[in-house]
């Protein structure tokens, strides 16, 4: 009987034995894997390390850029797009104008009566308007009618106080967010659709042309006095407000930048020069590329599997589209080399384009103590459950390496421009303003990357220049700022009543 006590107690005390080494080898393989994927954040963030000294050589980088794509058509690859606007607005207009914001499958109409100087804009009204479907793939007429009976419609709910005479026409400003090829103020021809919509036979023309057409065979009395885009109209918007803007920046889904040039500072201008001297420059910054942007593995494949390979690197890296899926990106590396979600890749976890920004915006602003909103996310749009405070911490890092690479580039694109106009240092006893107007989702509502932004613009500048640079918030430009060129490029000069 002791015997097979003895024996019992041995066979448990070896049971024993190996089950605590079971545990010991899945501690060691689980430690060994959690500090796989802490290498793995490690190797990230230093890739996208932003010292100042390199955003200092990406300013330079754009400022050399900006030079090469003013000098010669394709000398760059920032199109430097001349605008044919020449007169931003200066806040005496004053008269009833209209705007058309056309950018997606949704179109606004605005009406915007401005008061002059004393009362700026006395009254704003809009109506949304959605294309249905089938006209995102008809035809060239089919679509402008659409759009230009809706004008119509919108018209006839003028204010009896509000009526034009009879001599006078009314005036649009045109918000088109499509490649174009500006020919003046209010012409220019589709170079190819995009967001969707695929209408051959508008390919090639001028979209003004087309628009005007189509208000004249439903006998509506309206001309479009300027053709404008989102970054453009932004400018226009902040000008109006504050005469010291000199440059605008959409951070939203996409990116883009626009700003004012001296006229005689553009080779590849070879027009009269404007009245003004000025001439107002869209930029096209979301296809600035330079050795000096800190692009990782994940940033290449990204750019590979895109629709536009090689395009739109700076867009690629700083904006609202792309931010989140950056960050899919690591975790999925995380997830296959380090099993950080499990023995399995969470399906979920491998669809592109699956985890948006403003999922990565509420999971990086997360205070909660236990990170609760970070959980919910995980689970409801990747479907991981069971997630760690530790794990949950690292994603939230994660977001940040991410969105403060994005925003810090962001600042050193914005001080390429100052330096391009010389605002970048305080001259002999000048306190001169310098405004940058500011638009865009991201830069609206992602608080940790506005905040990065403009901090890194402080330590970029200096305090002293710093002191003398604004960042305003627009509010949409792309429809009250295309009402205000329409204004400030008025057939009648004298911008009176109507």
């Amino acid at each position: 009987m002791g015997k097979v006590a003895v024996g019992a107690a041995v066979v448990c005390a070896a049971a024993v034995c190996a089950a605590a080494a079971l545990v010991v080898r899945h501690r060691m393989k689980s430690s060994g894997k959690w500090a796989q994927a802490v290498t793995i954040l490690r190797e990230f963030e230093e890739k996208c390390g932003t010292p100042i000294s390199k955003l200092k050589q990406v300013a330079d980088a754009m400022t050399v850029e900006m030079h090469a794509g003013l000098a010669s058509e394709g000398g760059s690859k920032l199109k430097m797009i001349i605008s044919y606007v020449d007169n931003l607005p200066t806040g005496d207009e004053k008269g009833l104008y209209y705007a058309l914001d056309l950018g997606g499958t949704n179109f606004r109409v605005l009406r915007v009566h401005l008061g002059g100087k004393e009362h700026h804009v006395v009254k704003q009204e809009f109506e949304e308007v959605s294309i249905p479907p089938h006209l995102m793939t008809g035809s060239s007429d089919a679509l402008f009618d659409y759009i230009a009976s809706a004008l119509a419609n919108f018209v006839a709910t003028e204010s009896e106080g509000l009526h034009f005479s009879p001599d006078r026409q009314r005036e649009l400003g045109f918000t088109f967010s499509f490649p174009v090829r500006q020919t003046s103020i209010s012409s220019g021809t589709l170079i190819k659709w995009t967001k969707g919509f695929s209408i051959d036979d508008t390919v090639g023309q001028d979209v003004v042309g087309e628009l005007t057409k189509a208000m004249e065979r439903i006998g509506l009395d309206m001309r479009v006095t300027a053709l404008v885009n989102d970054t453009i109209g932004t400018l226009a918007g902040g000008r109006y407000n504050n005469p010291d803007v000199v440059a605008a920046v959409i951070l939203g889904t996409g990116t883009n930048a626009a700003y004012v040039e001296r006229a005689h500072a553009i080779p590849k201008w070879h027009g009269l020069l404007p009245k003004s001297g000025d001439m107002v420059i869209n930029m096209e910054w979301g296809n600035f590329r330079s050795s000096h942007l800190p692009l990782t593995e994940y940033d290449q494949a990204l750019d590979a599997e895109s629709l536009n390979p090689g395009e739109q690197i700076f867009e690629k890296i700083i904006s609202g589209m792309y931010l989140g899926e950056i960050v899919r990106r690591v975790m999925c590396k995380m997830a296959e080399e380090a099993a950080f979600f499990g023995d399995t890749v969470p399906e979920k976890l491998k669809i592109p384009f699956i985890l948006r920004t403003p999922h990565m915006s509420a999971m990086h602003h997360d205070t909660s103590p236990d990170l609760k909103i970070v959980a919910t996310k995980l689970k409801d749009i990747l479907e991981i459950s069971n997630t760690s405070l530790k794990m949950r911490k690292v994603i939230v890092e994660l977001c940040d390496i991410v969105a403060s690479r994005g925003a810090r580039l962001s600042a050193a694109g914005i001080v390429g421009i100052l330096k391009k106009i010389g605002r970048d240092a305080v001259k002999d006893g000048e306190k001169q303003k310098s405004v940058v107007s500011l638009d865009g989702g991201l830069y609206e509502h992602y608080t940790k990357f506005r905040t990065c932004m403009e901090d890194t613009l402080v330590e970029l500048l200096g305090e002293e220049v710093s002191n003398n640079i604004v960042i305003e918030h627009s509010n949409d430009g792309s429809g009250i700022g295309a009402a205000l060129l329409a204004a400030s490029h008025s057939q009648y000069t004298e911008a009176d009543e109507p």
